[in-house]
Order: structure tokens, then sequence, then C-alpha cells
């Protein structure tokens, strides 16, 4: 099998078409992607929804509205969703006393 030098030419513009899409495609999921500041806003946002609705379920179970099993579960959802936030918390402390121990 030879490849004569027009099919390596229209091989190659394929090959540099596709690369100039997909930088084209880096370019705008960069321009796309939210900051860091917007991304922990929504994270504590989530989080307080989450524990919001514990403490809604543990109402309306104590009113005799809703089920055991649906407190259960929203109120571990709360539990899991505030421990992450504490780990996450904990994590970022620890971060910010390694930077100042470090020397100059």
């Amino acid at each position: 099998m030879t490849i004569d030098s027009i099919n390596a030419a229209r091989a190659y513009a394929q090959i540099a078409q596709v690369a100039g899409n997909a930088q084209r495609t880096d370019n705008v999921a960069d321009a796309a992607k939210p900051d860091f500041s917007s991304l922990v806003a929504d994270a504590v946002k989530s989080t307080q929804e989450s524990l919001k609705a514990g403490d809604a379920a543990a109402a309306s179970v104590a009113a005799g509205e809703a089920s055991l099993v649906d407190v259960v579960t929203a109120v571990s959802a709360a539990e899991v969703t505030l421990e992450t936030a504490i780990a996450v918390r904990n994590r970022v402390i620890d971060a910010y006393q390694q930077i100042l121990r470090m020397p100059i």
C-alpha cells in the first residue's frame, strides 16, 4: 500500500481541521467555566438547602404529617452534607496553616 502525495495532503488537512475544532472547543469550554467564588457560593447554598430540608422533615414528622423513612432519609442527607462541608473547611484551614509555616 503506497500513499501518494495527494492522499497524504488530504489526511494532513483533515487532521489539522480536527485539531483546530478541538482547540476552539477547549476555548469555549474555558470561557464557560465558573470561577471559584461561584463554586463555593453554590456549595454553601446547596448545603444550606439540604439542612433546611432536614429541619423541615423533622418538623413535619413532629406534626405527624410525614413518614419516618422520609425524615430519616432527609436528616441523613443533611448530616452527610454538613460533614462534607466541615471536612472541606478543615482542609482549607490546614492548607492555610501550611502556607503560613512556609519559610520566606
